[in-house]
């Protein structure tokens, strides 16, 4: 926006406006005035001009802020932080921009307003997504964001970032961009878009691209839900499952290695009862190899001493018992 142009100086009525209430004046500067008098108020006038017009070239850069310098409308240099100086109009410019400052474009939408024309777009297998997206960008080059291209900020980015997410979302299937693939889609965007950026020379550098709204045209959005809800349900159904897994397996793997252990230590009892019966019924083979008789009465008597004290009844031949009764008479 243009500076409204200074009211011209008009150097008669300045010194009229001194020397007019003084009788017989003409042209507003009294007769009397001497023509050095006059030459010295309009220097004294002139250097108060010039004094005014190099003060007004004074400026103020704030922390966060970079000044560009023209002359005669060419850029000269970069200002930082701090008071300088510079030549004021019109032949030099100084231009003042906030390079730290994080800005903001939105596609697809304004505040809570949509818009579709901007939104949607075709993914890889040929379906209509609609994607809201927020890009948020700072100044790097104040050089660049000035002097190489027309409205960098405005229809340069906003074109950029159309082209760039509709690059991205077509290369990819709706079910991917909807759930699994968002995160990939924002940061494919934000390389595309900042190479687009350099590329133009614009100044601007991404800072952050994040997708707002992903979701199908509003004819078809009951049906994506069912679909978003199956899979949702799917993988309710896979975490418990994975969840049963988790508690079953390692139950039944402490119940199989105690029983593992279990088996070996019978195992080994079992060997040694074995072992045991074997070398006691060798020690009995060699004590009966050398004294058979001997050693056949002996088990003899060791196997009745064993079962006589369970036997409740003991059997004996009718010889013997008749010489028994006859014994009792006598």
């Amino acid at each position: 926006m243009n500076k409204p142009s200074e009211p011209e100086i008009d150097l008669n009525k300045l010194l009229g406006s001194i020397f007019g209430r003084k009788k017989g004046k003409k042209n507003g500067i009294s007769r009397g005035t001497s023509p050095k008098k006059i030459l010295f108020i309009e220097l004294i006038v002139i250097l108060v001009i010039i004094s005014l017009w190099g003060a007004s070239g004074f400026f103020q850069v704030q922390p966060g802020q970079q000044a560009a310098l023209q002359w005669l409308g060419k850029f000269t240099s970069i200002q930082g932080t701090g008071l300088h100086w510079w030549y004021p109009a019109p032949f030099g410019k100084t231009t003042v921009v906030s390079v730290e400052e994080i800005r903001r474009l939105e596609i697809g939408f304004r505040d809570d307003v949509e818009v579709p024309d901007e939104s949607l777009m075709i993914t890889g297998d040929e379906n209509i997504v609609d994607a809201q997206l927020l890009v948020q960008y700072d100044i790097s080059s104040i050089e660049k964001f000035l002097f190489r291209v027309s409205d960098p900020a405005g229809i340069v980015l906003k074109s950029a970032a159309e082209s760039a997410l509709r690059q991205v979302v077509g290369q990819r299937n709706i079910d991917d961009v909807l759930t699994t693939e968002k995160e990939a889609v924002q940061a494919d965007t934000k390389i595309m878009l900042q190479s687009l950026m350099d590329k133009y020379e614009t100044g601007i550098r991404i800072r952050e691209i994040k997708l707002q709204t992903v979701r199908p045209p509003n004819q078809v959005q009951d049906a994506f839900d069912d679909v978003v809800r199956a899979r949702e349900d799917k993988e309710k159904i896979i975490n418990l499952a994975q969840a049963y897994e988790a508690d079953i397996l390692p139950r039944a793997e402490g119940n199989a290695s105690k029983l593992i252990r279990e088996a070996e230590a019978q195992k080994e009892q079992a060997i040694n009862i074995a072992t045991g019966k074997a070398n006691k019924f060798l020690s009995v083979l060699t004590e009966y190899q050398k004294a058979p008789n001997v050693t056949r009465t002996r088990l003899y008597l060791e196997a009745v001493e064993r079962f006589l004290p369970e036997i409740n009844k003991i059997l004996v031949e009718d010889n013997i018992n008749q010489i028994g009764r006859a014994s009792c008479r006598e």
